[in-house]
């Protein structure tokens, strides 16, 4: 959530970043309620003095034993006026909290004026594309192959955009969660949390799912609950309307979960093997820290999970989002994507944002900046550690041997028993 004085002082400079993310949300009604509210706080203020002034003149009347019943029928009447402004003051409060849900967050000054994904900025490329003596296949293909991917049954039980791991492709994926969860827990100092996978709606309104992206999620209408789109909800909510110490900061957690989504904004685009599906696993990051910090900890944290692609061994690029590409929530972000041979296409497996206090605020997450001292917004940080479908793409088609079997990249092997190929 944007901070109401700042767009009441820059709201030239808020439509243009809102023009510029290619959102929507109206900054016009939100200077005529805030306005409005303004106007009813002040009158309700002189009606409450002129109140304290009648009840005073009354106390005056009783006392010199004079008759009070006009000045109790006019501070009933402004008691009364005073109620329905309260009314309206309810009313306008809501209207400006809804059109504040609606506005995304700010661009850092750091992030490429842009439309789509073309005008993304590549800032690092590491690894060799690899080469192959044959024609490499898909991940569908050599999933398929060694015994490890069913997508047919998957759309049997559960529709499109669902598959199976089965065998090899299982324990695989099993591996690459140990492996991650411990690069992150032992190495680069994140706690590890399991988390609910079903959360309220005001954690999905902290993280800021909602209202701008309901369509993509899953509702469970009955209760009034969803599916998390991604274990960030879970975690960065864990300390929502809580204010935390100066000695507390930064927190580092980090999460394994299932992930749950709609996609329904996302027809025509790739839909074949398990890039793009309804139900995935990942590892997730989260961080919570200082407004100083945060851009040196965005920085920590696309090095974290670009650890983990290093040592699988798998090439990869890093590209800052330009505007238009930007999420609603976020102020900056850098995508990760490996390549894919198989395919022949760069696949997003992490994206790591900077959401600086926009979710602390929707949240009321606040920090002390020293002991006894005031309070303020902490900025909040995610990424993903990865996430798997697409990883796991990454190593069938990357690894795949002209034979049909898939080399182990060494990390995982100690996760597998020592195995050291996968073949049907």
């Amino acid at each position: 959530m944007l901070d109401p004085k700042f767009i009441r002082q820059n709201p030239d400079v808020v439509k243009q970043a809102i023009a510029n993310k290619g959102e929507k949300a109206d900054v016009d009604g939100f200077l005529a309620a805030d306005e409005k509210r303004r106007e009813i706080i002040s009158t309700v203020e002189k009606l409450k003095a002129e109140r304290n002034t009648v009840t005073a003149e009354i106390a005056k009347l009783k006392k010199g034993g004079q008759n009070a019943d006009e000045m109790i029928a006019k501070m009933r009447a402004v008691g009364d006026e005073i109620a329905n402004y309260d009314k309206k003051l309810q009313e306008v409060e809501a209207e400006i909290n809804n059109l504040l849900l609606w506005m995304p967050n700010m661009p850092h000054s750091s992030v490429p004026v842009g439309k789509t994904d073309a005008d993304n900025v590549e800032v690092k490329k590491w690894g060799e594309i690899k080469t192959f003596d044959f024609k490499p296949r898909s991940h569908w293909e050599i999933g398929e192959m060694i015994g490890g991917l069913d997508i047919k049954h998957g759309a049997t039980v559960s529709g499109s955009g669902f598959y199976f791991l089965t065998g090899p492709g299982a324990r695989l994926e099993r591996a690459l969660i140990n492996f991650m969860l411990d690069l992150h827990t032992l190495k680069h100092g994140y706690t590890e949390v399991m988390v609910p996978y079903i959360v309220g709606p005001n954690a999905m309104r902290g993280t800021g799912q909602i209202p701008k992206l309901a369509e993509d999620m899953y509702h469970i209408e009955k209760e009034d609950l969803y599916l998390i789109p991604t274990a960030e909800v879970s975690l960065t909510n864990m300390f929502a309307e809580e204010i935390l110490q100066p000695d507390s900061l930064p927190k580092k957690i980090c999460a394994f979960s299932p992930c749950f989504r709609r996609e329904a904004g996302s027809y025509g685009k790739e839909n074949r093997g398990i890039v793009r599906v309804h139900q995935f696993h990942k590892v997730e990051m989260v961080k919570i820290v200082e407004p100083d910090s945060s851009y040196d900890e965005l920085e920590k944290l696309v090095g974290n999970a670009e650890a983990v692609l290093q040592a699988l061994g798998l090439p990869y690029r890093v590209r800052i989002l330009c505007t238009g590409d930007l999420s609603f929530a976020a102020a900056k972000c850098y995508d990760l994507e490996l390549y894919a041979p198989g395919m022949d296409a760069w696949l997003e497996v992490s994206s790591c944002s900077n959401f600086e206090d926009f979710q602390a605020r929707r949240m009321n997450l606040r920090y002390r900046t020293e002991k006894g001292g005031k309070t303020a917004f902490p900025h909040t940080l995610n990424g993903s550690g990865l996430a798997l479908p697409r990883t796991m793409a990454g190593i069938l088609e990357n690894y795949q041997t002209k034979s049909g079997e898939v080399i182990i990249p060494e990390p995982l092997r100690p996760y597998m028993g020592g195995l050291e190929v996968l073949k049907g």
